[in-house]
């Protein structure tokens, strides 16, 4: 009997079961019975696998089968998936998927006809699937749609291994199966789809979770080796590990460097100091490779063997399995993130792709990092060069340019325009009070880095534990008291020229450091590991005779050559009279103008006597002189007390001509204040009338021991 001739037969009565007069009452009980059965058992059953076991049994009694067969749409349409029980060993065995063009089952599903084969050597139609259906020794077959009113659900199909005529009541009998079948079927897969759709939800909900609570650590965490211990225990939820790291690359060299790390033992203790700050080298670590090749790359426990000496710290501590994922923002790799496990299969290829979703967020928070720690270091830079500026400007310095035109001085400013453009150091010698830092001031002015900071340091005015700081900076928690970063001054002056002043006086111990940043360029700071590179033009002055320390070993003689590459002579004033009246008259019109007096005449025979005195301080004793001068004139001619300039000239008369220049200075002092019934302060009070503030007053009664009478 064909298919048509199946669907012509029809049903006529017995509850929609075919009677062809040829089923005695007996059977067809025995089928409505099952039937029954058959709606009782599978009626709660929610796994379509476990309701194809029940069918089978249930089936078996009244209709002849060897093989069930369930098929199903798949979840692309076009193709169906198969599953095949042997009712002998009730094996369920899953097929290859197949079009629906080459399977008679999808033939059933598309035409929603029953199909009956009486004898499968006959059938020439799909033949793929009839290759099966004769691998199994199959000889006859059925198949009937399986369909509900929502959707069309697949197919079941019976095989028989003995020739087999399925009549139509048994095809009656499995059409109302059928409907059943289609309803349990369909409901199991709705629940699967359900729970699927809830599971999806519930991954993405927790995946969304870690992101969250990754974002959270990274933003309540801005100092990066706080950053590690946060983002491991938010990651941990996720994805059970032992230890994680950030590794950085250091600019200008081979390496990647820890900046924080945690561990987690197997009893739960967490830490990481053992392993931050180490170096990583990027031609042989695991985070090395990852850094170069710019992706993720997982190392199982035999990988790691071979990066002996790099990794052995954490195969002590029992990991196993290592994924470094490397961080890239903007074409830009920074580092790695590390991730290790105790089990060496712990990183799948879903958690992997976790670990690289966690490591975008963690490079851009590295990023931004970063560029706050160098957006503060140069505000720490310029807050310095502020105040650097500032006090430059605030100090009273000896000059506002140099002052002279004798043939010393203009040799002197010769190899001052000689010099200047280049970059070279420069060791300005003379004695004290010659004006060294003015010569410093004018080479900077004249080389390409007058744009830049001019910084100085007086070495022999700073405590010798202390100047080491000063030069070169310290790390918070360097010293006692360090309680925060500190830029050094070469760090300050990058770019532009530092002036080492009194550069004698440098202890031996901080040479050899001085040393190294004049020949490489680079220092660390005090308490850091970190090479910090500058580019630093150095101007050293001394009073002193370095050649001679360093014969004595009380100054390196390597460190002397360094810095006596282009020495530059400031000549004491005794070598140029012919530049006293200018100084004098400079000086004069400064005080003058503070002290708000009107000086317009200087006596011929002082300056005679100014050009023959030798002048042992030189021009900064010149210019206490004029001072005190202005102070004690009172009207219009400058009143300077020449005689001592004479008794000055021999050292014998050197202390008698101080004591006579202070007594006239007191004098004049003391009778002021008297006229003010020694009020200092106030519109009428001696500092007014003196042409002096009140504190500068106040010192020099100090000074000079005055006091008032009781």
């Amino acid at each position: 009997m064909d298919v048509q001739e199946v669907e012509r037969e029809g049903t006529r009565g017995n509850g929609g079961m075919p009677n062809d007069g040829s089923t005695d009452p007996a059977e067809l009980l025995e089928r409505f019975q099952a039937l029954l059965t058959v709606s009782e058992s599978i009626a709660s059953c929610r796994d379509p696998e476990e309701l194809f076991r029940r069918l089978v049994g249930h089936l078996k009694t009244v209709v002849p089968f060897d093989l069930l067969a369930l098929v199903l749409l798949g979840r692309e349409r076009g193709v169906t998936r198969r599953r095949v029980i042997d009712t002998s060993s009730m094996a369920l065995t899953p097929l290859p998927e197949l079009p629906v063009d080459e399977d008679p089952s999808g033939w059933v599903i598309e035409t929603q006809q029953s199909l009956i084969v009486p004898d499968t050597a006959a059938e020439t139609r799909w033949p793929r699937a009839m290759e099966g259906i004769w691998r199994r020794k199959v000889v006859s077959f059925c198949a009937l749609p399986l369909t509900t009113a929502r959707r069309q659900v697949g197919a079941i199909c019976l095989g028989s291994r003995e020739p087999v005529v399925y009549t139509p009541a048994d095809v009656g009998f499995l059409r109302e199966v059928t409907k059943l079948v289609s309803v349990a079927v369909d409901n199991a897969l709705t629940f699967d789809d359900t729970q699927a759709t809830q599971g999806q939800l519930s991954a993405e909900r927790d995946h969304l979770q870690l992101l969250l609570d990754v974002t959270n650590a990274l933003a309540s965490n801005l100092d990066l080796p706080d950053l590690v211990p946060a983002l491991s225990s938010a990651l941990r939820r996720a994805i059970p590990h032992a230890f994680a790291a950030l590794a950085l690359h250091e600019s200008g060299s081979d390496a990647l460097v820890l900046h924080g790390a945690v561990f987690r033992s197997a009893d739960g203790h967490q830490n990481g100091h053992h392993h931050q700050g180490k170096r990583l080298p990027l031609a042989h670590s695991p985070s090395g490779c990852a850094f170069a090749a710019r992706q993720t790359l997982v190392f199982g426990d035999h990988e790691l063997t071979a990066f002996a000496g790099v990794v052995d710290e954490l195969r002590q501590d029992g990991i196993r399995a290592l994924c470094c994922v490397p961080l890239v923002v903007r074409d830009q790799t920074l580092g790695t993130l590390e991730v290790g496990s105790l089990h060496p299969d712990a990183f799948t290829p879903a958690a992997v792709a976790i670990i690289d979703e966690v490591a975008r967020q963690v490079a851009m928070a590295v990023a931004n990092a970063l560029a706050f720690r160098e957006i503060a270091q140069l505000k720490d830079k310029l807050a310095e060069e502020r105040l650097y500026l500032e006090s430059e400007i605030r100090a009273e310095h000896p000059f506002e340019e140099i002052i002279g035109e004798s043939r010393p001085l203009r040799d002197a400013l010769q190899q001052v325009e000689i010099v200047a453009p280049t970059d070279s150091t420069v060791l300005v010698l003379g004695e004290t009070g010659t004006g060294k830092e003015l010569i410093a001031r004018a080479i900077h002015d004249r080389s390409s880095r007058r744009e830049r900071t001019f910084v100085k340091i007086n070495c022999a005015a700073i405590p010798s534990g202390l100047l080491e700081s000063e030069l070169f900076g310290h790390e918070r928690g360097a010293f006692t008291g360090a309680i925060a970063q500190k830029i050094g001054r070469f760090e300050v002056a990058n770019g532009g020229t530092l002036f080492l002043d009194e550069v004698g006086e440098i202890p031996l111990e901080l040479q050899p450091k001085l040393l190294r940043v004049l020949q490489e360029q680079e220092f660390e700071r005090l308490g850091g590991t970190r090479t910090i590179k500058v580019d630093v033009r150095l101007v050293a002055a001394t009073n002193r005779d370095l050649l001679r320390m360093a014969e004595e070993h009380r100054f390196r003689d390597d460190l002397y050559y360094r810095l006596n590459v282009f020495p530059i002579h400031a000549p004491p004033l005794r070598e140029r009279p012919e530049d006293i009246e200018p100084l004098v008259r400079y000086f004069v019109q400064r005080f003058a103008r503070r002290m708000q007096r009107r000086i317009e005449v200087i006596p011929t025979e002082t300056l005679d006597a100014m050009r023959r005195y030798p002048w042992p301080g030189n021009v900064r004793e010149l210019e206490n002189l004029i001072e005190r001068a202005v102070i004690l004139s009172a009207g219009p001619r400058l009143t300077v007390p020449v005689a001592h300039l004479a008794r000055r000239s021999t050292p014998a008369a050197q202390d008698e001509s101080a004591s006579t220049l202070e007594g006239v200075e007191r004098a004049h002092i003391t009778r002021v204040l008297e006229e003010t019934n020694w009020m200092l302060g106030g519109p009428r009070g001696a500092a007014a009338h003196l042409g002096m503030k009140r504190t500068t007053l106040q010192s020099l009664m100090k000074r000079l021991a005055i006091a008032r009478p009781a």
